[in-house]
């Protein structure tokens, strides 16, 4: 029997890690792997003055949907919008949104952290099983690797995809303890906060949380975002006691959910993705719902995110008034 000779174990680790590391997909195969489970989140403030939009990931089966907490929370207030709507994905993307949006189903916070800029999000009365993004260490990897990512671009498309690679690791980004982040020059912008940046095998490695704009001269600055890394919201979940898949399909613990909260604002030249809408219409209290509602029409690509989510809680306003006043002649009978 031959020894085993260095060169033999060097080209087994090899072998193996080439194994290990599972097979590199083409961007068309990742878009189609994850993107039925990336989803578009709006929030509304009751009488519909305010809202935000963004993306989410559906991390696991029964409509738990991860995204940032800039997304979710109420700048001004820093508490949750009253209402979140979630859009599923369609079939096909059309670049009509009054097609594109016809899959809404309600939603509520079930926590929420803002110095991670994380919140998880839960949806109502789902009863069939739904896709998932799995989650990948993102101790994997590293600079120059390849990603991409899905999300809601405004001036762009509705579940654009986008590629790049990772451009260099931040720990602790903007002072907070434990936020580690990864900078990418993937293409990114207001609207896909919340949505997973995804490695080579279609699992998520960080959660698309701030860009870089202008800069203190006024100049534009390009190319440079940053994603949380998927390595700071999994203990994050499981502290949450939240079952998710992590990578070829690992079970986290399941459990209760709590609530996490407080505050640590972004630098100056690193703004969130989402921002209030303009004012819209008053909305009053409407219940809730998992049937697909067809939203009113908007312009169609590419979407302007401010008149979408506007559009949006004026639909809720108008049905709202509807039932309010269906409610009112029965009473009256």
């Amino acid at each position: 029997m031959r020894p085993i000779t260095w060169g033999t174990l060097f080209l087994l680790s090899l072998i193996w890690s080439t194994v290990a590391s599972g097979k590199e997909l083409s961007p068309r195969e990742i878009y189609e792997q994850a993107s039925p489970a990336v989803v578009m989140v709006m929030g509304h403030a009751d009488g519909g003055r305010k809202g935000s939009g963004g993306t989410g990931s559906i991390i696991q089966s029964d409509g738990l949907i991860l995204t940032n907490a800039h997304v979710v929370i109420e700048e001004q207030t820093g508490k949750p919008f009253a209402r979140l709507s979630v859009f599923l994905k369609p079939l096909r993307v059309t670049g009509e949104s009054k097609s594109d949006l016809s899959r809404m189903v309600r939603a509520k916070i079930v926590a929420y952290s803002q110095p991670l800029d994380l919140a998880l999000l839960k949806l109502d009365g789902m009863t069939e099983p739904l896709p998932i993004v799995d989650m990948s260490e993102s101790g994997r990897a590293r600079i120059g690797d390849r990603v991409v990512a899905i999300g809601h671009p405004e001036q762009g498309g509705l579940w654009t995809l986008t590629t790049g690679v990772i451009s260099a690791e931040v720990d602790n980004f903007n002072g907070v303890k434990g936020k580690h982040v990864f900078q990418t020059e993937t293409g990114l912008n207001r609207g896909n906060s919340g949505g997973p940046l995804l490695d080579g095998e279609g699992r998520m490695v960080g959660v698309n949380t701030a860009i870089a704009r202008v800069a203190s001269d006024g100049l534009p600055i390009t190319s440079i975002s940053f994603s949380l890394k998927s390595s700071v919201a999994t203990p994050w979940l499981r502290e949450q006691g939240v079952g998710a898949r992590a990578g070829r399909g690992t079970p986290l613990p399941a459990g209760q959910v709590q609530p996490a909260t407080t505050d640590q604002p972004l630098a100056p030249s690193v703004r969130p993705q989402a921002k209030p809408a303009k004012p819209s219409q008053p909305d009053l209290q409407l219940k809730q719902t998992v049937k697909p509602e067809v939203v009113q029409p908007v312009p169609a690509r590419p979407y302007n995110l401010d008149e979408l989510i506007s559009d949006r809680a004026k639909a809720e306003a108008d049905l709202d008034s509807m039932m309010s006043e269906m409610r009112g002649r029965m009473k009256g009978r």
